[in-house]
């Protein structure tokens, strides 16, 4: 009888457990087009195009990946979903592209989000504009404050395939977009202080130049002084 009971209880014991939560997705790695590269890799389709595979590392926790990839000129995306860790995709050749993939998993709400890689899909051109600066502070949309002489940083991060960065041109105003140019800094400088004045919201962009007369445009960033 001792026995029963004790079986009894031990079943009890098992059936009250608590079943595990699943785990959300983790990040994925990605492995290539390399970050901040020329892919030369891809398969001619025709004059304009060619198919790249993108390669990643795969995730804990993960049933399915999307893959997002930018042009970084027509600001247009392609985004394929996949269980593999590599999907193929046609992109225009000798423009420059970003991508990242987002990890999935059905049993959650939750995802995670990859690095953001860019790189140039090889062209016919022997030269390579530089890529379009990114925004680093303040962060595009954000409301923030003054510091104690009314000035703001602005700081960005300009990268070239052929890493022959010259210079940039700022532009910055209150009007969109931004066309009052208020500094020419070299290619070592990456930061400028504004002034600035409370309640206002500011537009500005980065022009990014090489040695071969290349340049590329940022897109305009906006903010708001509280």
């Amino acid at each position: 009888m001792r026995t029963v009971i004790l079986l009894l209880f031990g079943v009890l014991l098992i059936g009250c457990k608590k079943k595990s939560s699943p785990k959300p997705p983790e990040i994925a790695t990605l492995v290539f087009p390399i970050k901040n590269s020329e892919c030369t890799t891809g398969r001619s389709l025709n004059q304009t195009s060619s198919e790249i595979e993108f390669k990643w590392m795969a995730s804990d926790h993960t049933e399915s990946y999307e893959l997002r990839v930018t042009n970084l000129i027509t600001n247009t995306t392609q985004t394929i979903s996949t269980a593999a860790i590599s999907a193929k995709l046609p992109i225009v050749k000798g423009e420059p592209f970003s991508w990242f993939v987002r990890s999935l998993n059905s049993k959650v709400t939750e995802t995670a989000f990859s690095e953001t890689w860019r790189f140039y899909n090889a062209g016919f051109q022997t030269t390579y504009a530089p890529f379009p600066a990114e925004v680093i502070a303040p962060k595009n949309g954000a409301s923030v404050f003054k510091d104690i002489n009314n000035e703001v940083t602005l700081e960005w991060n300009g990268v070239d395939v052929e890493n022959d960065i010259v210079g940039y041109e700022l532009y910055f105003s209150t009007t969109s977009p931004p066309e009052s140019l208020i500094a020419s800094p070299s290619s070592d400088q990456n930061s400028e202080k504004v002034s600035v004045i409370s309640n206002t919201t500011y537009y500005w962009k980065v022009i990014t130049k090489d040695s071969e007369g290349n340049s590329s445009d940022s897109g305009f960033f906006v903010f708001k002084i509280l």
